[in-house]
């Protein structure tokens, strides 16, 4: 039965609408997703496993619109005459029988071969630049979801109205493509999301870490984990150690590790060097960067610091996932705790996707894929995957494809000029008009 319906989908299922971007997300991956994490459909379903993937990818890019629309502008669920729109109780029990872990399988096989692809056209001084850091997402406020990922506490016991995912990524800098990623309960410091991501860090890499995750356990498991790994991060006021080599500016220094970090991690050693460089910023504020790059002659202290002001770019990441991708929405879509993880599983395959094809066609511009908007990248790409759903022309997808490059190299961000007027924080407008009261003499 398996194999019949395993033929089936092989020959009754096509993902046109998808080549566009699905040139980098083969058809073959999807089905080894379900394969492997055994979500493939045995009935002969409208919405097997397979389309429903591509679903939950779609919903990602069309945040503003119902999982219905979706369905039916995209054409995603198998045509059937006597029923041709899918039902919402059918679209979700089929996200309920498909699970979080295809989609987790999906992101990172498509993470590590995407960032491979050009990372030659990338690299500083022969290394790769990743940074790594956390943030949070909303989810909808039920019982399970309370329960399984709590929320921020506040003073005076009271805690925040709606429950939140607290995680860490870890993400390519030039072309802001996330490599991989950690997420789950809020009560789970950042910290331990970080522990996870570290083996996943590539050989031949610096990443840039917060100061926040200043701990000898993270940074000496990644320059002792794979070969030619290295760290840079900010010193925070009260880190002590010892000058063994070099002047105040530029020097080797030894750290003792804290006795409670060997208690939890017996392998640490009792010291760790590191590099300190102080820098200076335009507003004349000092800094103090840790890094294990030690060769001052090859990684000069001004190339540190540039390498260190690009950390920014993970923030501008963060961003483009939750205000244009997520449009800004208050909550995540899903109301479950599986579908939560499935939600976010499948938007950063999505925003992989357009950050991929930004990364592309900043190749051809010979131009830095920051430099391509994302906004009007994104709703490009929006366009496109519709009018492909609308048309159905699929003989004129590598057309399309080659046209899709071409507008994107023309929406090149526009360099703004230097801010003139000091910021100024102003009240809001009122909604009402507001009655003064006179005092009485």
């Amino acid at each position: 039965m398996l194999d019949d319906a395993v033929h089936f989908l092989a020959d009754g299922l096509e993902c046109p609408d998808w080549r566009r971007l699905g040139q980098h997300l083969p058809y073959d991956w999807i089905e080894e997703a379900v394969v492997c994490t055994h979500a493939v459909s045995i009935r002969q379903r409208r919405l097997p496993a397979e389309q429903v993937v591509w679903l939950i990818i779609a919903l990602a890019l069309y945040r503003h619109k119902s999982i219905g629309e979706v369905l039916d502008d995209l054409g995603l669920a198998l045509p059937d005459a006597q029923a041709p729109f899918v039902s919402k109780s059918a679209a979700a029990q089929a996200r309920q029988r498909l699970g979080a872990e295809p989609l987790q399988w999906l992101f990172e096989r498509s993470a590590q071969a995407w960032c491979e692809q050009d990372r030659r056209a990338y690299v500083f001084k022969g290394l790769q630049l990743f940074a790594m850091d956390g943030t949070t997402l909303r989810t909808h406020d039920t019982a399970d979801n309370r329960v399984h990922f709590g929320a921020q506490n506040y003073v005076g016991d009271t805690v925040a109205g709606y429950p939140q995912v607290r995680g860490v990524t870890l993400t390519a800098l030039p072309t802001h493509l996330i490599r991989n990623a950690a997420f789950g309960p809020y009560a789970s410091n950042e910290m331990v999301y970080a522990k996870e991501l570290v083996p996943h860090i590539p050989a031949d890499s610096l990443t840039i870490f917060d100061k926040g995750f200043l701990a000898a356990e993270i940074l000496c498991a990644v320059t002792t984990g794979a070969e030619n790994r290295h760290f840079l991060i900010p010193a925070k006021s009260n880190t002590k150690w010892e000058v063994i080599e070099g002047d105040e500016h530029d020097a080797i220094v030894r750290m003792r590790v804290s006795p409670q970090a060997r208690v939890k991690c017996p392998a640490l050693p009792e010291f760790w060097e590191a590099r300190a460089i102080t820098v200076v910023d335009q507003q004349a504020r000092k800094r103090i960067l840790l890094t294990s790059l030690r060769d001052r002659r090859r990684y000069r202290a001004a190339d540190m610091a540039a390498c260190y002001e690009r950390r920014w770019g993970i923030e501008t990441s963060y961003r483009e996932l939750k205000q244009t991708m997520l449009g800004t929405a208050f909550t995540l879509r899903s109301k479950t705790v599986e579908g939560v993880y499935q939600e976010i599983w499948g938007t950063l395959t999505a925003y992989n996707l357009i950050r991929l094809e930004i990364a592309k066609a900043a190749l051809v511009a010979k131009c830095e894929p920051s430099e391509v908007s994302f906004i009007r990248a994104f709703h490009l790409i929006q366009f496109e995957l519709y009018w492909a759903g609308v048309t159905r022309s699929y003989g004129k997808l590598p057309a399309s494809m080659k046209h899709l490059r071409e507008r994107l190299v023309t929406l090149l961000n526009e360099e703004r000029p230097g801010r003139k007027f000091d910021r100024a924080v102003k009240g809001r407008p009122r909604k009402y008009a507001a009655r003064v009261l006179k005092k009485s003499p």
